[in-house]
């Protein structure tokens, strides 16, 4: 299980309409887990309150994150505007890192609203040609723009208030050039369908849309450090038959978004349904995220645990 790490609010300001960042530190002062560009905590908020969020800045001793108040959400972001004010406790695990910035001769960088959160330290790590297209529904509710307007100039960063125009922006990608988007759905779908898959790196917020029939049967789900077998019925997960059977496991979103439950896998054919693995990852066939991935055509799993 990961270990938790306690933290205090060192600072909190506001970013943009609707959105806070804050820093965060151990009580000590002491140094935190080192991340890289991409990575994310898991906050820790009360019980049964978990909820995932990207590093955005910080340095050996502290973490940044930037938090849009969602009215329609779950409650996460309601309890870190309202409650993690400066000198308050939390706990947190991590960082864990599935959207990693890896080596390409250039960049586009894809963003809207608050997924310019992950990517703002990728800009600063790049070490090849890249733009930023960012977009948002007004310039106010678009965070860190003053930030970026100070650090870089204006031919490598566009904003946009409304929908990016996405064609002209992601038109003629070099041989290797990689495109790593970060935002709605509706925005990452619009990207995906214009950029090959080996190019297009994207981290979601929301879960992928399952097909119909998707979970309508049931298979088998081999245990291979204890030797155990059991029998993923249709219509639920490998998570919640692991934790019926008393299986501890490590997970939080449950919705295929986090990667906290991602599993190994040693034989068998997965049905990936999460957001979280790459093309390639997935045609790897090496990990699944237990919460809402299954066997192929109801075959049989086994994983290591």
């Amino acid at each position: 299980m990961d270990e938790l790490t306690d933290l205090v609010v060192a600072e909190r300001r506001p970013e943009a309409t609707g959105v806070v960042s804050l820093t965060l530190r151990r009580p000590d002062g002491a140094a935190l887990p080192a991340w890289e560009p991409g990575a994310h905590i898991d906050l820790v908020l009360g019980e049964g309150l978990e909820r995932q969020y990207s590093l955005c800045g910080g340095d050996a001793s502290s973490w940044r994150i930037a938090v849009l108040r969602e009215p329609a959400g779950r409650g996460g972001s309601a309890y870190v505007h309202d409650e993690l004010t400066p000198g308050r406790h939390i706990r947190a695990r991590g960082p864990r890192n599935h959207f990693r910035l890896e080596a390409a001769p250039a960049y586009r960088f894809v963003a809207g609203g608050i997924g310019i959160t992950p990517i703002l330290p990728m800009l600063a790590a790049a070490d090849a040609p890249w733009t930023l297209s960012y977009g948002g529904r007004s310039r106010s509710s678009m965070a860190f723009t003053g930030e970026l307007t100070a650090r870089y100039p204006a031919e490598r960063v566009r904003f946009q208030e409304g929908p990016l125009d996405l064609p002209p922006l992601l038109a003629g990608l070099r041989p290797g050039e990689l495109v790593y988007a970060c935002g709605p759905e509706s925005l990452l779908a619009a990207v995906e369908a214009l950029v090959p898959a080996g190019s297009l790196r994207t981290e979601r917020f929301t879960p992928v849309a399952a097909p119909a029939g998707y979970g309508d049967e049931s298979f088998e789900v081999e245990l291979a450090r204890s030797g155990r077998t059991l029998t993923v019925p249709a219509g639920r997960s490998i998570l919640t038959t692991l934790r019926d059977a008393g299986v501890d496991v490590l997970y939080s979103c449950a919705e295929g978004t986090c990667g906290t439950c991602e599993t190994d896998v040693l034989a068998g054919e997965v049905d990936h349904r999460d957001g979280v693995l790459t093309a390639q990852e997935r045609a790897g066939n090496e990990t699944l995220m237990v919460c809402v991935s299954r066997a192929a055509r109801g075959g049989r799993l086994t994983l290591d645990l």
